[in-house]
């Protein structure tokens, strides 16, 4: 059986590192600087708004000069978000990934946030070879 995203979660934990749409970018690049991480999940009233990255830090506030102690996340976040439920298999995560060029897949049953799944989560995952085949439509062996 293909190993879900919830089997990740289980292993790695569900920790989600948020930030509200109404700090500033500044106070998400020294949180995510804080955790380790590219991303952080844009949360308001429990709900998923969207997501901010270093991508984002990097071509919508430095590269357009703009000050991150005055600009709010939400200026600069990115809304479209891709989501995955905790049922979908690691290799259709590797697919969307690469499909989509993303880094970071929120996980989300009935609209609430579980959890995010990164590129450095599908790597460390058991099976890399083959969600790197699923991940360019390759059959396996």
């Amino acid at each position: 059986m293909p190993e879900t995203v919830q089997d990740l979660l289980d292993r790695k934990g569900s920790e989600c590192h948020t930030i509200g749409p109404d700090d500033t970018v500044y106070e998400a690049v020294r949180r995510m600087d804080a955790a380790d991480v590219g991303a952080l999940m844009v949360v308001e009233g429990g709900r998923l708004l969207g997501v901010v990255s270093e991508r984002d830090y990097a071509r919508k506030i430095v590269l357009k000069g703009r000050s991150s102690k005055e600009t709010p996340v939400r200026i600069i976040m990115t809304r479209r978000l891709v989501k995955v439920r905790p049922t979908q298999s690691l290799a259709e995560c590797a697919q969307l990934m690469t499909a989509r060029g993303i880094r970071h897949l929120p996980v989300v049953r009935r609209g609430r946030l579980l959890g995010v799944l990164s590129i450095r989560d599908l790597l460390s995952a058991s099976d890399l070879a083959g969600l790197m085949l699923a991940a360019v439509g390759a059959p396996p062996g």
